[in-house]
């Protein structure tokens, strides 16, 4: 599965060399194996290694290199589906807990990244959340009365407010505090960093061809060398759905643009994160260098198998609505732009856990716009898990769950 066709904006942005990786040529032993380098797999590998546990990652071709590279590094509590629907899905404390788990993770990304040796580009940032149309006026009234209820911290926007803030107008907007934004990349290879630095043992170029299972542990084999683990932790993001498909995901197709250097963003309140109501949702974000971060458009995957197939095309409308918000940016150009696949879930939380077919195993499938939010409550749940404390609300996102759809 091609996973991002196009020219990515990390890689674009981060020209400097990264570190490599050996490939596994040996055969090892490690209480945990982690397979998988991109910003799961680096932040599971992370708080593992941080909690003295004896852990080898394995990454088939370059680590961050595949969606990590495509991801947006858009960090919020709130969700593609709303708490509303949330809590309409499943009950009142299980959606109330689930946001405030997203929130606290966002908390938990912002301390990790201040922690380590080097700049991950993380900045705290605020949401501009609008009604894409006056019908959706109510809805989103509704949510910020849920949400403040909660104990979130938001705010209701009329017409007004808006307007005295930005160069466009909407009806109605919630706009939320204690989001972030970052570099996935540089985030994800920071962390292995450090990590590798203090004990963590991390082959790159080494794909996995053979699992063996027994009664009380798990050998990984790679075309050069092994792993003889207790336990294995899946981190592969959406490939996963080649082998092992869940009946709980659903893959499509994301585009997005970064533009050249914009020379005046003062008109972009805060530098704020601006989505809109309307599903699917177009999204957008700045960069430290003064740059424009366009996402959205998804559709189903393309025939030919090939990510990028419509990426510039749709990379001319994704220049069109930023104009549209902000007309004086009339000369903005596009620097780069990809498409890449992206995966949802039915139900609207991601898919953590154990699956019955996989003995001393464990999938992050953090499926969803907030997937590197997610990736910190899985590093989080599976680490208390690993050390013999299973949390209760592991049990919320396994994999076999069964779906009993009540959102319209």
């Amino acid at each position: 599965m091609l996973l991002t066709g196009g020219t990515t904006p990390w890689k674009f942005l981060n020209t400097e060399p990264v570190k490599k990786y050996p490939p596994l040529t040996e055969q090892m032993k490690c209480d945990v194996l982690v397979i998988g380098g991109g910003i799961s797999g680096a932040l599971m590998a992370y708080v593992l290694n941080k909690q003295g546990v004896d852990t080898i990652l394995l990454e088939k071709r370059r680590v961050c290199g595949g969606s990590t590279s495509a991801n947006t590094g858009l960090l919020q509590f709130s969700n593609d589906c709303t708490l509303t629907d949330l809590i309409r899905q499943f009950d009142d404390h299980r959606g109330t807990s689930f946001y405030k788990m997203c929130s606290h993770a966002v908390r938990r990304l912002t301390d990790i990244a201040n922690s380590l040796s080097r700049d991950s580009g993380l900045i705290p940032r605020s949401s501009l959340y609008y009604a894409s149309t006056p019908q959706d006026v109510g809805m989103l009234r509704h949510e910020y009365d849920l949400l403040k209820r909660r104990g979130f911290d938001v705010e209701y926007w009329n017409r007004d407010d808006i307007k005295a803030h930005f160069p466009f107008s909407k009806e109605a907007a919630i706009y939320t505090h204690g989001d972030a934004e970052v570099d996935p990349y540089r985030l994800g290879h920071h962390l292995l960093q450090d990590a590798s630095q203090d004990g963590l043992r991390i082959y790159e170029n080494s794909e996995v061809t053979d699992t063996r299972y027994t009664d009380s542990d798990v050998t990984v084999i790679t075309d050069q060398g092994s792993v003889l683990a207790q336990k294995v932790i899946w981190a592969t993001g959406y490939t996963i759905q080649e082998w092992k498909p869940d009946h709980n995901a659903e893959l499509l197709n994301t585009y997005a643009i970064l533009t050249e250097p914009v020379a005046d963003l003062s008109s972009w309140h805060e530098r704020s994160f601006l989505w809109e109501t309307n599903r699917p949702y177009l999204y957008f974000r700045t960069t430290p260098d003064q740059r424009i971060i366009a996402g959205g458009l998804d559709e189903a995957l393309p025939p030919s198998g090939k990510p990028e197939k419509y990426a510039e095309v749709r990379g001319r409308r994704l220049l069109d609505e930023i104009q549209q918000l902000f007309p004086h940016l009339a000369d903005l150009r596009i620097a780069c732009s990809w498409a890449g696949v992206f995966a949802s879930t039915k139900d609207g939380i991601p898919l953590i856990g154990k699956h019955p077919k996989y003995p001393h195993s464990y999938f992050i499938e953090v499926y969803g716009g907030n997937g590197t939010v997610y990736s910190m409550i899985a590093a989080d749940l599976l680490a208390e898990t690993i050390a013999g404390r299973e949390p209760e609300e592991l049990k919320w996102f396994s994999l076999t769950r069964p779906i009993d759809l009540k959102i319209i």
